[in-house]
């Protein structure tokens, strides 16, 4: 997406001044929206939305045998797709560079918190376990689809449960049980990205916004008794960033953190 250099300087000057096109201060979201069980062919499902920016998750269930460094572990696989739909400036066909690199920071988030309960996913130690995947869609991008996505697919694990395992068969039915996934509640971290813009640091950006970014940083981090936890973090642009900045962004995330903590949990675990 290619903007003026007027409006990059419109955006920049009204940050300056504490001010969004749209109302928001820099470090407000938009308006949530969630909707569950949007998919019948999925063990969980949901759509999420920050103003018009909005992503699907859905979590399928399957067994497979274990890799061989965790013999008594499940797995977990993460897919993101990144279409035409969603922006025109997307590509059609298999994922690119950005729909992988998505994907990557959402499973690592995912992974090193240690939300998923690992060894409960085995069904026989060096041969059977479950593996968690999780199917990512954007359907309209406006910005944060980063946070977006990562949220959705928050929530569907949250929401998912075990289907059917018949082990005559060794087949997964498509019936559900009433067992949700073992997931650690007090584990779970989400995913939050700090935009450089000028001399301002934003949360949750609009379209236009992330185009006048000189970087991202994106943070997995949770609330550890009013302390930042975090458990993985990477950098995205083009723009340097230095120690002072750093330091800013750290600062920025805690000071917002335990307000962004109550809402995304009161959004995951509803």
């Amino acid at each position: 997406m290619t903007i003026p250099r007027l409006e990059k300087d419109r955006i920049i000057e009204y940050l300056q001044q504490g001010k969004r096109f749209d109302g928001r201060k820099p470090t407000d979201l938009r308006e949530a929206e969630v909707a569950l069980n949007i998919s019948e062919c999925s063990e969980g499902s949901c759509s999420v939305k920050f103003g018009n920016t909005e992503a699907y998750a859905g979590v399928k269930m399957s067994v497979i045998a274990p890799y061989a460094d965790g013999a008594d572990e499940g797995t977990l696989s993460v897919g993101l797709e990144l279409g035409t739909m969603a922006d025109d400036d997307f590509d059609m066909g298999a994922p690119g560079i950005e729909a992988i690199e998505m994907a990557r920071v959402i499973d690592r988030g995912l992974r090193e918190s240690g939300l998923i309960d690992w060894k409960k996913l085995c069904i026989k130690e060096g041969e059977k376990v479950w593996q968690i995947s999780i199917d990512i869609y954007a359907i309209n991008n406006d910005g944060n689809l980063f946070d977006v996505a990562a949220l959705a697919a928050l929530i569907a694990l949250a929401n998912a449960k075990f289907p059917v395992y018949n082990e005559k068969t060794g087949r997964v039915e498509h019936e559900l049980t009433d067992k949700k996934l073992p997931l650690i509640k007090e584990n779970m971290s989400f995913n939050l990205t700090i935009w450089k813009v000028g001399d301002s640091l934003i949360i949750d950006p609009s379209k236009e916004e992330e185009e006048t970014a000189d970087y991202r940083v994106g943070i997995a981090l949770a609330d550890n008794d009013g302390k930042p936890r975090i458990t993985a973090m990477q950098k995205g642009k083009d723009g340097f960033i230095n120690q002072a900045d750093m330091e800013k962004i750290l600062n920025l995330v805690e000071s917002e953190l335990p307000a962004l903590d109550k809402k995304i949990k009161k959004l995951v675990w509803n």
